[in-house]
């Protein structure tokens, strides 16, 4: 398609061409040539009305092509050719997403009136100096640089529906709305701490369990030699450790889940290494206390528990461990690493005497604690009551939240329990049963 400038040209050299031919005819007249006023008067009219014709011809083809430009946008470049015009003929009803279905990327917004007008101030400034600070407009364009870079991670993001989600964000697929999309930036995934989204109870239960364990611990700890000794302190911290570093990791993976694939199968692993943490550190205080006076079963005891803790952990760090549909297997390893205290259990119950034990409060609180895991457990592998009511528990009440909360719940129960085991040997005192040699 020829352009505005070129059909213009064209149309002056014609109409110069034109005239000459005129002025030429004219001569041919004047020479002698006869002629009369119908024979002169009609190839003028017609060759007027034809350069009229032909200028309203080219006026109109202006036009159209004018209509038909585009602005220079930062999409273009020189290399574009005639085909990437077939781009703008797209049907733009495609790109549009339902209301409160589609997962948008983050917008970055950008004020590019007020980024020149601060460099025209910079440039002004240097101009009636009679010189210009390079240093300045470098500094001046590091910072906006910076608070580009900002924008783009701090952008603001809209939840997504489940189906619009990637592949390794995909979870729960009774949970439709209220995911959170790809924020591929720390600050931007704690800061979505503060949004509602199908993350926001789980994040939330396990941070404030976490520091309601920290508060415990260092009050536990601080307090005098004289209350609690020192060996009484480095028990009981067993298991405010697991409970620390279990919560804690639940509240990162949750945070940082959406991240990155990479960011989130790390700490994937490292919440189910905590699971395995705290059921380990919940063994160590009762195995401690219950069997304070038997030393043999105490220390095989201790000695299981830490291999099948080590073996759960190493389990955890099989990458396809976290996948979803091996979330039953998940709960039947942790579930059956809990259930392996049945034994020592029993053993305790016969040796120290059922009803005993039962009416000082230490066996029942205990086995209240084991029932809390195992419904949690259950809850989680199930996926109930999400599983019954699709879409209905998105943000609240859904398994992993009720499961969060089981967890908080059975961990301060094994805290009273044990804490009541402990009084009860304080107050006992020292074991009348002689220290039993460890034989094979």
């Amino acid at each position: 398609m020829e352009s505005a400038t070129n059909l213009l040209q064209r149309n002056s050299l014609g109409s110069d061409k034109e005239a000459a031919s005129s002025s030429a005819n004219g001569n041919d007249l004047d020479s002698g040539v006869p002629s009369s006023g119908d024979m002169v008067n009609t190839p003028v009219t017609q060759s007027v009305s034809g350069n009229y014709d032909d200028d309203e011809d080219i006026f109109e083809q202006v036009t159209m092509i004018l209509r038909k430009r585009r602005g220079w946008g930062a999409q273009d470049s020189l290399s574009h050719n005639e085909l990437d015009l077939d781009l703008l003929e797209d049907d733009d009803d495609e790109l549009v997403e339902e209301d409160d279905v589609g997962c948008p990327l983050p917008s970055t917004p950008e004020d590019t009136q007020l980024i020149e007008a601060e460099m025209t101030e910079v440039l002004k400034a240097g101009v009636l100096s009679d010189e210009i600070d390079l240093g300045a407009l470098a500094h001046n364009a590091a910072e906006q640089a910076e608070e580009f870079v900002r924008k783009v991670w701090e952008a603001s993001w809209k939840v997504c529906h489940y189906r619009n989600l990637p592949k390794w964000l995909q979870d729960n697929d009774f949970l439709h709305r209220g995911h959170r999309p790809p924020l591929p930036s720390f600050r931007a995934c704690f800061k979505s701490i503060f949004r509602v989204h199908t993350e926001t109870g789980n994040i939330w239960t396990h941070l404030l369990g976490c520091i309601a364990f920290i508060g415990v611990a260092l009050y536990f700890v601080s307090r005098p030699t004289v209350e609690i000794q020192f060996q009484e302190k480095l028990v009981f911290g067993a298991f405010f450790i697991g409970a620390i570093i279990c919560l804690g990791f639940s509240f990162a993976f949750h945070t940082l889940s959406c991240h990155s694939v990479e960011v989130g199968r790390l700490f994937s692993k490292l919440d189910y290494c905590g699971i395995a943490l705290l059921i380990m550190g919940s063994f160590v205080p009762w195995l401690y206390y219950g069997f304070y006076c038997h030393y043999q079963p105490k220390v095989i005891y201790l000695s299981v528990v830490c291999v099948l803790g080590c073996l759960s952990i190493i389990v955890s760090l099989w990458d396809k461990f976290s996948e979803p549909s091996l979330r039953p297997l998940r709960a039947g390893v942790f579930m059956s690493f809990g259930l392996s205290g049945v034994i020592p259990a029993i053993h305790y119950s016969i040796m120290e005497g059922w009803f005993s034990q039962i009416s000082r409060a230490s066996l029942g609180w205990l086995i209240l604690m084991g029932l809390l895991y195992i419904l949690g457990a259950l809850l989680y592998a199930l996926r109930v009551p999400e599983r019954w009511f699709p879409g209905k528990f998105d943000i609240w009440f859904q398994s992993h939240q009720l499961f969060h909360v089981l967890v908080i719940a059975a961990a301060f129960v094994h805290y009273h329990g044990i804490s009541e085991m402990a009084m009860y040997r304080v107050t006992v005192g020292e074991c009348t049963v002689p220290i039993e040699p460890i034989t094979f």
